[in-house]
């Protein structure tokens, strides 16, 4: 479903190295909003809820609800290190439309709920 860099897999590691706990997952998730009317979110998370799918990528754990795995097939996590701008990345084969900053998405058959990216 999803796929890491290996940049970005070396990144989550260490992330999650430096927080000396072996149960964090990373949440990959999209939630309505931002100005193409999809946002991802990435977080640490321990506790996996019921139906997410739980991935197993190179010695760390995704999980990814069911909501967002619709929206995620085929998508390759990132990690650019440049000064500015930089941090991790999405590249999402189900986007048709990206923003500027990458964070938000619209689907060919799914426009979401846009909403300014400041608010």
């Amino acid at each position: 479903m999803i796929s890491f860099t290996p940049e970005a897999a070396e990144k989550l590691k260490a992330i999650i190295a430096a927080r000396q706990r072996d149960d964090l997952a990373l949440r990959v998730a999209v939630v309505p909003g931002g100005c193409r009317g999809f946002n991802y979110r990435m977080f640490l998370e321990n506790n996996p809820r019921d139906g997410d799918e739980i991935l197993q990528h190179d010695g760390f754990k995704v999980v990814v609800d069911p909501f967002s795995a619709m929206y995620l097939e085929g998508a390759e996590i990132g990690f650019d290190d440049s000064l500015m701008g930089g941090g991790f990345t999405v590249s999402n084969p189900n986007a048709n439309s990206t923003c500027g900053c990458g964070q938000s998405f619209r689907t060919a058959a799914d426009r979401g709920a846009p909403r300014s990216c400041t608010s």
